[in-house]
């Protein structure tokens, strides 16, 4: 990045300082056209005021007589160029070339234009010398015209001639970009750098005010970050510890039956053991299997219109015969909760929500499972008379492995997963869960659609 903003600011400074030599140039060689022209201007009318010409012009019937005896005789090969033109074109003197070898001058744009207005003016170049010619012409009170030129470099000599020195500035100034460009560049990026090692720290304003929005998302991101890696050592821990209970218990069993070190009468009960162990593990992978896939918000759902009632008393006679093994009531109120979602998994919301309530209820409770419309939103409601959660436990019971009672989950078999699925399929569905529990009087979990 450092490397990229030095080039660029390195090649801002040539650009600039080509545009400057050539904007400089330009502009001082219209200067120098306008002063040329006002130059010849002035020279021109002064030469008129002498009235060299004029008298010659009048006094004699032979011009050339005249100019070889006259003053105009000194200003031969002088600079500028003097011609005096009458106003047929016929040239009469000329400082620099023999007046018998000019052809006739009319057709030249500054004699023409001296001869409609009194003046004119004209440049042409000559691409073989790269020198512009620049004339100006002026009409005498005899009607002769007075016509001074002079040669000056064109602008495009101008600029070859500037080449050498236009490269030397170049060149410094380029030493010049790459060390400021190099000391702005570490100025620049100092804020940058010194955010990116305080992304940690609470108190932490960035340097420019534009950057606010961006060290805000990248510290929420960081945040985040930071706590999916806690999750994930926590789930990693958590997973290995419940894995490991079961194994334990499994290899404890199998190695007292290798080493026949069981009473007849007591394999049965190792057997049992062995089976509600593997049986425990099995269950534990599944949901461990679930909660991954559950993870990937990306796979395709089968959304369909559908009914929470009678999904809901499906799940009831499902597990009645459980409630009845636990010696508890289990009842459903069913209207109508008309919503769009996946049948599969909301099948396994409610299940799981009863079967916690089922596991966390007091012997000779119940449990009502309500559906209906809330303010025109479908709800699912799971009610028991359990042993209820504590109001600073309430936010955590849907994280995986988390357990209020950890003695009574494992006696009844559960993985600590139940309810993060729950909270899983409820994101997945755009879903709502509120809990309403006190200690000894029961839970109430609504999902609200």
């Amino acid at each position: 990045m450092k490397q990229k903003i030095n080039l660029r600011l390195t090649l801002i400074a040539l650009v600039a300082v080509f545009s400057a030599t050539i904007g400089v140039t330009l502009l001082y060689y219209n200067l120098f056209q306008s002063q040329v022209k006002k130059d010849l201007a002035l020279y021109t009318r002064l030469l008129s005021d002498t009235g060299v010409f004029q008298a010659a012009y009048a006094g004699t019937e032979d011009v050339n007589a005249y100019v070889e005896s006259s003053a105009l005789r000194q200003l031969r090969h002088d600079n500028p160029r003097i011609t005096w033109v009458t106003a047929d074109g016929t040239v009469l003197y000329d400082n620099g070339a023999d007046v018998s070898g000019l052809p006739n001058h009319l057709d030249r744009p500054e004699i023409r234009e001296a001869i409609e207005n009194g003046s004119g003016e004209s440049i042409r170049r000559s691409d073989t010398f790269q020198l512009n010619t620049f004339y100006y012409a002026l009409q005498l009170d005899d009607g002769t015209i007075l016509r001074t030129s002079t040669q000056a470099s064109s602008i495009s000599n101008v600029f070859v001639q500037s080449l050498p020195v236009v490269f030397s500035i170049s060149l410094i100034f380029l030493v010049i970009c790459i060390l400021l460009g190099h000391f702005l560049t570490i100025q620049l990026l100092r804020p940058l750098d010194q955010m990116a090692e305080r992304l940690d720290s609470p108190i932490n304003e960035p340097v420019y005010r534009e950057l606010q929005p961006f060290a805000d998302k990248i510290r929420s991101q960081h945040e985040n970050i930071l706590e999916a890696a806690s999750m994930r050592q926590d789930f990693t821990a958590n997973v290995s510890h419940e894995l490991k209970t079961p194994l334990t218990a499994i290899s404890g069993y199998a190695e007292l039956l290798e080493n026949n070190m069981v009473a007849p009468d007591q394999v049965t009960h190792v057997a049992e053991q062995i089976r509600h162990n593997s049986d425990r593990l099995l269950s534990l992978i599944n949901d461990i299997i679930r909660l991954s896939e559950l993870d990937h918000k990306e796979l395709p759902r089968k959304f369909t219109a559908m009914d929470l009632a009678p999904l809901a008393e499906e799940c009831c006679r499902n597990l009645s015969v459980s409630a009845r093994a636990h010696h508890l009531s289990l009842a459903c109120n069913g209207e109508p909760a008309l919503l769009s979602g996946d049948r599969d998994l909301l099948k396994e919301l409610i299940e799981n929500l009863i079967q916690n309530a089922i596991q966390y209820n007091r012997e000779n409770g119940s449990i009502l499972v309500r559906t209906g419309q809330k303010e025109d939103h479908p709800f699912l409601s799971i009610q028991d008379t359990g042993i209820g959660i504590p109001k600073n436990q309430q936010e955590r019971i849907f994280e995986r492995f988390y357990r209020i009672d950890k003695s009574r989950s494992r006696e009844t078999g559960g993985t600590g997963l139940g309810l993060a699925i729950v909270k899983h399929i409820a994101e997945i569905h755009g879903a709502e869960i509120t809990v309403d529990s006190e200690p000894g009087k029961g839970t109430c979990v609504t999902v609200e659609f």
